[in-house]
């Protein structure tokens, strides 16, 4: 499928979150309108949304870095589209905003309740990095 992929404007929030949803990539404890602004607001992150030919938002990624590693979250295809290469252009389009920005590693993680998706990703060249991952959630003060 050809798509146009561009970076995402204030405007394209709520297809683009509704996108996630449907995709079943919004986890409880996360806002993702909070999360779009938040991305599109900062210069080592955005939000790339592909348009189909009627410019529907049809595939996403929201990409951004620290200055040593990028990542890659909410990359999401509509649920009708999957299977035409879409979820892998917006992979390919996060990895070569990375590129721009000097950032040579990138990274994600994947909720072990999404386990479908390792298989996409290995074909995409990503490998399973023996790490553990540790969190503290940080309490308003």
């Amino acid at each position: 499928m050809n798509i146009v992929i561009r970076a995402a404007t204030a405007d394209d929030e709520e297809k683009t979150v509704a996108l996630w949803r449907s995709c079943d990539l919004v986890a409880s404890y996360n806002d993702p309108a909070q999360d779009f602004r938040f991305a599109r607001a900062k210069p080592n992150s955005d939000i790339l949304v592909g348009l189909d030919n009627k410019n529907n938002i049809v595939g996403s990624v929201l990409v951004g870095h620290d200055g040593h590693r990028g990542w890659v979250y909410y990359v999401a295809t509509t649920l009708d589209q999957r299977q035409q290469g879409i979820g892998r252009r917006m992979v390919e389009a996060g990895e070569q905003w990375l590129r721009e920005r000097k950032i040579r590693k990138v990274m994600l993680m994947i909720r072990e309740t999404n386990t479908q998706v390792i298989d996409f990703y290995k074909r995409l060249n990503f490998e399973i990095a023996p790490r553990i991952v540790m969190e503290k959630w940080l309490k308003d003060s």
